[in-house]
């Protein structure tokens, strides 16, 4: 479009929603710039960062001027404003119903479960210097339990994908976050047999594009193991 900017993106790719954001531009080969904001530098406090979005967090997309934070957002706004196939975020009224009941349950759960994982077992120890409480990642597992539960027996009970027979921005938001606690070298999905099967829909629904958004997670890893 003439005199139109290009999309422009504010990730960091140690957050999960961040990759979920890159993967879905990448995947539907929409025109993006990205700029990194490194999280663990602080720089989503800078004023320029902070001019943009008050609560200092990624992601932030600026689509021509329009700039639009949360991930969820985000998503449902590319989704539905670009040119990308139905089945990421459904015109059928019933179908994106369903996206949008995963979605709206999905960050009091998945999100929050498995980030707990990461964050007691990862990030608490490297910012503070302390050993890592292994109560504290017993107590997020357990939880994380529950949640893992209910992908299986809820959303996956009779379908292929959390929300019908394709990918949509539900898994997507999803296994990005499922994924993070492989940071610390803890595969979460190893004795979960339904969702590793799920897992590996999604990856190859992603193709190149997933694993490109989770190199930095998978050194992380690999740092962890040594």
């Amino acid at each position: 479009m003439a005199g139109r900017k290009a999309l422009k993106v504010y990730l960091d790719l140690l957050s999960q929603p961040c990759r979920a954001v890159l993967i879905f531009l990448k995947i539907n080969k929409l025109p993006h710039a990205v700029e990194y904001v490194a999280l663990r530098k602080g720089e989503q406090r800078s004023p320029e960062f902070t001019k943009l979005n008050p609560m200092q967090k990624v992601p932030v997309m600026d689509d021509n001027g329009f700039v639009l934070t949360e991930s969820d957002a985000i998503l449902k706004y590319l989704a539905t404003t670009y040119n990308v196939p139905d089945h990421w975020y459904p015109k059928h009224p019933e179908r994106r119903a369903r996206v949008d009941e995963y979605t709206a349950w999905h960050h009091m759960n998945t999100r929050l479960h498995a980030a707990k994982v990461f964050i007691f077992e990862v990030l608490l120890p490297r910012v503070t210097g302390q050993p890592t409480d292994a109560g504290k990642v017993d107590k997020a597992l357990a939880e994380l339990e529950g949640t893992l539960d209910k992908l299986e027996n809820m959303f996956l009970k009779r379908q292929a994908f959390l929300c019908g027979d394709d990918i949509s921005l539900a898994d997507l938001l999803a296994i990005c976050e499922l994924m993070q606690p492989l940071g610390g070298g803890r595969d979460i999905l190893k004795d979960r047999p339904k969702l590793l099967t799920w897992k590996s829909r999604v990856q190859s629904a992603l193709s190149d594009s997933f694993d490109d958004a989770h190199s930095v997670l998978y050194r992380l890893r690999d740092k962890a193991k040594l």
